[in-house]
């Protein structure tokens, strides 16, 4: 699916859904920029767009089609034998979205083509970043922008407040953890899920921190393509992906507490029942001595010619050693 709106300086809505060889006529017209929005595209779509019409740089097309692991910016601008005119930013970032069912963090990735007078923007699943965006600019027929790199910002700072509900649910996750270790009733995958959490949040830090990077340098003054009344805006979008980086650790550090918690739970646990297999073991060792003593006939035992008194003898000694240790056990206060 492909999305094409042309607004006017003012950022008015001039037209929308635009026949592709009407942009590069769009394109000359210093009065319009142009937003091309591509959503899981068909490779007709992506070679009509970005080599005919736009004729980006071979490298950024390939970056953009293929999956990148990490977000990264890059600045392209014009040399001998290059097809495109004017200089742009290419932009990699990634959506997030956090499934408790799963567990895990699903990422989507969102390229930016940014230039002095166009947009594109190229992503394989449906983003809700676009969506309200695009909705926005059908309802009213204008959106609050006038340029391109205002309009990324917008789009940015979308796909970055869409983070909070993913970190919200990881809140949740973490809250329902620290209450099954604490419920005694739960033990069977709880050690399992606390690790699999916990590598979550660590391949959350490994989304943030690239895009900070990538902020951090839009937000610098580094590429004339962002004007100056504008990077106080992207670096605010930095400092609010800062904040969620900075919830992220706290999950980390409040994880592996959870994980000490609930191995020390664990090592009492073993411990009370090795103190009550080892106190029973103490209990029954006089029995088991005399009874193996007794076993073996010896002169010893015989109080006299009637076997029913050497059996009581035999039972009195058995149960005055067990008291006698159960009393100095019961003195200690081991049990």
């Amino acid at each position: 699916m492909m999305r094409s709106y042309a607004f006017t300086s003012q950022g008015r809505l001039h037209s929308k859904d635009l026949e592709p060889f009407l942009m590069p006529t769009l394109l000359t017209d210093t009065n319009l920029f142009l937003w091309v929005d591509m959503e899981n595209p068909t490779p007709n779509e992506t070679k009509w767009v970005l080599e005919d019409i736009f004729h980006f740089h071979p490298l950024s097309i390939e970056d953009c089609i293929q999956v990148s692991p990490s977000p990264k910016l890059d600045e392209y601008i014009p040399k001998e034998g290059d097809q495109f005119t004017n200089p742009y930013l290419f932009v990699v970032l990634h959506a997030v979205d956090y499934s408790r069912r799963d567990g895990v963090f699903d990422t989507s990735e969102m390229n930016f083509f940014i230039g002095k007078n166009f947009i594109v923007t190229f992503h394989y699943v449906t983003l809700k970043a676009i969506q309200n965006v695009a909705e926005r600019c059908e309802r009213t027929r204008k959106l609050p922008v006038k340029t391109p790199d205002h309009l990324a910002h917008q789009l940015m700072d979308a796909i970055v407040e869409h983070y909070a509900p993913a970190v919200d649910e990881l809140a949740s996750e973490v809250a329902a953890l620290e209450d099954r270790v604490l419920n005694e009733d739960e033990k069977s995958s709880v050690l399992n899920d606390i690790i699999k959490t916990k590598k979550e949040v660590y391949h959350l830090k490994q989304i943030i921190m690239p895009q900070k990077d990538v902020l951090s340098k839009l937000g610098r003054g580094d590429y004339p393509l962002i004007k100056s009344n504008l990077l106080p805006y992207y670096r605010d979008v930095y400092d609010h992906l800062s904040h969620i980086n900075d919830i992220a650790t706290s999950y980390t550090d409040n994880l592996t507490n959870i994980l000490q918690v609930y191995l020390n739970m664990s090592s009492n646990r073993t411990s009370e029942v090795i103190k009550v297999l080892t106190l029973f073991t103490i209990l029954t060792t006089p029995t088991i001595l005399i009874g193996g003593w007794y076993g073996m006939n010896l002169d010893f035992w015989e109080f006299g010619d009637d076997p029913t008194w050497n059996r009581c003898w035999v039972w009195a000694i058995n149960i005055i050693s067990t008291c006698l240790i159960y009393l100095y056990i019961k003195k200690k206060e081991w049990l």
